[in-house]
């Protein structure tokens, strides 16, 4: 059985999302939506967070993303309570992206579960794998982060501005640089 690049996707193999008829289509409309969203009336909260719960997988009631918003495809996002987005959020969710309750992320963020092989050859062929990410509860992320496929963020975290986030993050942890390293644990989170 030969699998579609959906599937491939899906199964964290590599994939063609250029290639995929259904993957391009699917990302098309959520463009469009991306930036339906972004150009609605600032002040029209009803209407902005009616297409976030159309786009997204799963929402909390209380959320706020700040203009801009972009994502590839919507679906794969989840969002819990009390999440809020400052300007130019960017998740790339060719994979899952999973955030807990009281996520705070500062402008200029960027959550990408899509990455791309070293070797040119393979690379070169347009082809790329996705890997989760996943945020715990009561995570404040400073602006201009950067979390790369297949991380992990604990709870009670704070992710230092400018940070680039490479691997897992224990929960009560303060992390700060590129890459990002632990650099304090908080005791009574």
């Amino acid at each position: 059985m030969t699998l579609s690049e959906k599937e491939k996707c899906a199964k964290g193999m590599l994939y063609d999302a250029n290639y995929d008829e259904e993957m391009k289509l699917e990302r098309a409309k959520t463009k469009l939506l991306c930036q339906k969203y972004n150009n609605i009336q600032y002040d029209d909260f009803e209407k902005r967070n009616g297409i976030i719960k159309n786009l997204f997988n799963k929402t909390g009631n209380n959320f706020l993303i700040e203009p801009s918003f972009w994502c590839d495809y919507g679906y794969n996002i989840e969002i819990r309570e009390n999440f809020y987005s400052n300007h130019n959020l960017v998740i790339l969710d060719c994979a899952k992206v999973t955030f807990g309750n009281n996520v705070f992320i500062g402008p200029n963020c960027a959550f990408y579960t899509a990455g791309h092989p070293l070797d040119i050859e393979t690379r070169n062929k347009g082809l790329e794998y996705a890997k989760p990410i996943e945020v715990g509860n009561n995570v404040w992320f400073g602006g201009n982060v950067v979390v790369l496929p297949g991380v992990t963020i604990g709870d009670n975290c704070t992710i230092g501005a400018g940070s680039v986030i490479v691997k897992d993050i224990p929960d009560n942890s303060v992390v700060v640089g590129n890459p990002g390293k632990v650099i304090k644990k908080l005791e009574n989170a």
